[in-house]
């Protein structure tokens, strides 16, 4: 069988699951933006049997194209782009009988008019609402009309791209559920899948940080995100932290993200979001028992969870971030916001603690929870890894799910 990948930052979601058609004897190749393939590397993807296909960036929207409709013009280039190299691929003789792509920057546009005889299997991330979703969430970030029609207009190349595919396929049911009902049943929900032979706990594990090395024997609230970005709760998070480390005055915070935004609004010019919301605190916080890490290997981020004490994920109704669900599967007790799609995995006493996203006193109230019953709390911890391996482990769930799925749809007419 041959498939192809199509992913901006290829592998992207396909990471694990490329490889492992390439290893059951399929010929598999890789499409991507060549500068972002090109700084992930390809020796690993080659070495796994994979032939990795890069395309020149293209040139994104006119500064006069109106702004509703730039990001849909910026994907009409990028699917030329796409179309180009697959064009090549295809005067080469590389004719898929699957296409797997990731339709959210304008990529899948055009695929199926390149391939008419492939199916066509979509990842289907996100699709935006101005009501009910992340727009509008946060009353500290207040939308105008102007805004709510933008996202409306945001999803036309989504829509372009649902019309085209065979199948889709959306990590969570609440991701698979903010598309349009006519396409639900065209739908899979299976998560991307998360290595819990390597996210596991580790009683050994340490963490070096200014003024000593911590363990799981000490006081470590936990926070990670890939930004420290308002969709992630940080500033929330930080707004929790003087009564916090006034309740628990033996409590090191540990906090992993970097400072560039992935989701949501930009602060101004030459300012981050860590700046600003430790401006607001820093006068009323242990600065020594607050440590801010930075981007960290993943390898000292496996620690920071496995030390953990009580670990706080925030987050906008958005896309559930790999963290929380690794989080788990470290063994961590997770305190998760009260938001979609975190209820869907984290149940409240049953395998971590729920808490309001906007109530920092919710978030102290929990962590304080977590310390007067640490044995009660072992419960939770344990069932949270036994959420992560039953429901989420890549190797026993999520990629033969994956698998299973792409095989029938091949042998389907």
């Amino acid at each position: 069988m041959n498939i192809l990948f199509v992913h901006q930052n290829f592998p992207g979601q396909y990471k694990h699951l490329a490889p492992a058609m390439a290893r059951q004897g399929n010929i598999v190749v890789g499409l991507g933006e060549a500068q972002n393939i090109k700084k992930q590397g390809t020796q690993a993807l080659s070495q796994a049997g994979i032939k990795v296909v890069g395309y020149n960036t293209p040139k994104g929207a006119s500064p006069s194209t109106h702004h509703y409709i730039r990001g849909l013009e910026s994907g009409v280039r990028r699917g030329q782009a796409i179309v180009r190299a697959t064009m090549q691929l295809r005067q080469q003789g590389f004719i898929p009988d699957i296409v797997c792509a990731h339709p959210g920057w304008g990529e899948a546009l055009y695929l199926r008019d390149v391939f008419p005889e492939a199916k066509h299997l979509y990842f289907l991330e996100f699709f935006y609402r101005a009501q009910g979703s992340d727009v509008g969430f946060d009353p500290e970030f207040p939308n105008q009309l102007d805004d709510l029609f933008r996202v409306r207009t945001k999803n036309a190349t989504l829509l372009l791209s649902l019309e085209a595919m065979d199948w889709g396929v959306s990590p969570t049911q609440w991701q698979r559920d903010q598309h349009p009902a006519v396409y639900h049943d065209r739908i899979s929900v299976i998560h991307d899948g998360i290595d819990t032979k390597t996210v596991k706990p580790n009683h050994e594990a340490e963490v070096t940080v200014e003024g000593g090395i911590l363990t799981g024997k000490d006081e470590v609230i936990t926070y990670v995100a890939r930004n420290l970005e308002p969709y992630r709760g940080f500033h929330i998070f930080m707004r929790s932290l003087p009564e916090l480390l006034r309740s628990r005055p033996n409590a090191h915070v540990l906090i992993v993200g970097g400072d560039d935004v992935s989701y949501g609004r930009r602060p101004p010019e030459g300012e981050t979001y860590r700046q600003k919301y430790l401006s607001e605190v820093e006068d009323r916080i242990d600065r020594d028992r607050v440590h801010f890490l930075g981007k960290v290997p993943y390898q000292l981020y496996l620690s920071v969870l496995q030390i953990s004490s009580a670990h706080v994920y925030l987050t906008y109704p958005f896309v559930l971030s790999w963290s929380m669900l690794e989080a788990m599967a470290a063994g961590c007790l997770v305190i998760g916001s009260a938001t979609p799609p975190v209820k869907e995995v984290l149940r409240h006493n049953e395998n971590g603690l729920l808490v309001d996203f906007f109530q920092t006193q919710q978030i102290v109230d929990a962590i304080d929870k977590v310390f007067a019953d640490p044995d009660g709390m072992q419960r939770l911890r344990e069932n949270a890894r036994k959420t992560a391996v039953e429901n989420f482990d890549l190797e026993s769930v999520c990629l033969p799910q994956h698998i299973q799925l792409i095989e029938t749809l091949a042998k389907q007419a």
